[in-house]
């Protein structure tokens, strides 16, 4: 049975840093961190490998109930029974990849700073949107930014979950939850820590604190 995916951390692999090289060893520390739904993203493996290392990292999602999406390549998600796709501005359009991957498939859809893209991707079914960078971002230092004012009016006229992306780790991402993100999607900040399952743990536990969440609200109001 799949762990509730729609509120959470939203771990998101990263070839290029050290723990790479043991990938679904450190998938699977974030899932016991408290990750509720991981992101195969790999732009440099060749097919073959990332066949592999996708392959492996789904097993381990499997062990802990939670959904692996792929990043861009709807293919390799249909290939390795992976749950889902995370799409981006470039990325296959998200009307052929429901197709490809069938009414149950979780798809996401990168919206960087555009409500309006965002809207018309949830009324093509989309199953999140993600906006961002909100912070500087080691993975991605060039992405435009998004105002954390873009959450809470995304929150207004969107009914699917809304994910924040970019630079985000325990000390920042809860004044992303306070203004609307449900899932805190965190690249570097998970997995570019020594101590990944710590590193997940110290920002899932942001989404169980209400009473701080609570607190920050009336702060921010």
């Amino acid at each position: 049975m799949m762990r509730n995916w729609q509120r959470g951390l939203y771990a998101v692999t990263d070839p290029e840093l050290p723990a790479a090289a043991d990938l679904a060893a450190q998938v699977g520390a974030a899932l016991a961190g408290g990750a509720v739904l991981i992101q195969y993203r790999d732009k440099s493996a060749d097919a073959a490998q990332r066949s592999e290392r996708a392959s492996a990292v789904l097993a381990c999602c499997r062990v802990h109930g939670v959904p692996l999406l792929i990043n861009d390549d709807v293919e390799l998600a249909a290939a390795i029974g992976a749950d889902g796709v995370h799409l981006g501005r470039d990325d296959a359009a998200l009307a052929a990849a429901r197709q490809r991957l069938g009414p149950r498939a979780i798809i996401g859809v990168s919206c960087y700073n555009e409500l309006p893209r965002a809207i018309a991707a949830a009324e093509a079914g989309a199953d999140y949107v993600a906006f961002g960078r909100f912070f500087p971002s080691r993975t991605k230092p060039r992405a435009v930014q998004a105002d954390v004012d873009l959450l809470r009016r995304a929150k207004q006229c969107l009914s699917v979950p809304v994910a924040a992306i970019g630079g985000i780790t325990a000390d920042n991402g809860g004044a992303l939850i306070v203004a609307g993100a449900d899932l805190l999607a965190v690249i570097h900040g998970v997995f570019g820590h020594s101590d990944v399952k710590a590193a997940a743990r110290n920002i899932a536990e942001l989404f169980d604190d209400e009473a701080a969440i609570h607190r920050l609200k009336a702060f921010s109001a």
